[in-house]
């Protein structure tokens, strides 16, 4: 089966790490990449027309300097890439970055965006950190790659997926997950992130749905208890066990954002030293 994996790009390093991640980790498997780069002058809008006569110049080279640089990684990627299951497209959009996502995610059938946390800015946070944060909000149902900056990927040996168990997770939400289980022969640690770990009637169900779907791949149990924040137990975690990606479901306001208010989507996002695989959520 073909995958279709969209790389949003902003022409930064950090960017090209995402993509590198992204040929990787898919090495072994067919896939369709396509790059994109979304450029969005937010002052032409705001002008009267003399003005947007005199912006449009700026906004002909943007456009210009779009499709150039794109021609770039295309050629580089031709020329360097030759992984006879990968294929390459791309794509300029005058857009912003999380409209042209959500517009390619619908129209191009993709099944994974793989972005990086940190833009040309440098500046953490800043450009293509907004940015990522705005396409994980925007696109709940799409499983996204979020790669960090100096993060240099050799092998998927052992993934971490915190959870509560406080819902019920489809099989939907964790095939993302279990391709790369499947593809790398990875051990799923699953860890149960709370303040005491007797579990609810509602909660041993999950656990026992979850260990049901988990059948036939390499996973164990353990309990984290979080001392006030969970995107700092998590992180250490990982960092403790060497693991090589994290993996979180994310959905509405979750039980421990409503225990602590701790937006911990963006906290892990940004903080995490591994990449951090967001599955696709219940809206």
């Amino acid at each position: 089966m073909m995958k279709n994996i969209l790389l949003p790009t902003d022409f930064s390093d950090n960017a090209w790490n995402a993509i590198f991640t992204a040929l990787k980790l898919y090495a072994d498997v067919q896939c369709k990449f396509l790059i994109l780069h979304a450029y969005e002058p937010k002052a032409m809008n705001m002008l009267g027309q003399k003005s947007q006569q005199r912006l449009g110049v700026i906004y002909d080279s943007l456009a210009q300097n779009s499709v150039q640089e794109l021609d770039k990684i295309l050629s580089y990627l031709n020329q360097n890439h030759n992984n006879p299951n990968h294929s390459f497209e791309i794509i300029s959009r005058s857009d912003t970055l999380e409209g042209s996502v959500k517009e390619l995610v619908r129209v191009k059938d993709i099944d994974l965006v793989v972005m990086g946390t940190q833009g040309a800015t440098g500046a953490k946070e800043i450009f293509m950190g907004s940015n990522t944060v705005k396409v994980l909000k925007q696109l709940n149902n799409i499983s996204i790659l979020v790669v960090p900056n100096d993060f240099n990927f050799q092998k998927l040996k052992t993934l971490v997926f915190p959870t509560d168990y406080t819902r019920k997770y489809e099989k939907f939400e964790l095939l993302p997950m279990l391709e790369l289980t499947e593809l790398w022969n990875t051990a799923i640690q699953v860890i149960h992130v709370a303040v005491e770990f007797i579990l609810t009637d509602a909660q041993k169900t999950n656990l026992k749905i979850l260990e049901e779907r988990l059948a036939g791949y390499k996973y164990s149990l353990h309990e984290l208890n979080f001392d006030g924040n969970i995107a700092q137990s998590v992180e250490q975690y990982v960092n403790e066990t060497r693991a090589d990606l994290l993996t979180m479901v994310r959905y509405q306001h979750s039980f421990w954002e409503r225990i602590i208010d701790e937006p911990i989507i963006k906290k892990i996002a940004f903080h995490s030293m591994v990449p951090v695989l967001f599955l696709p959520g219940q809206s």
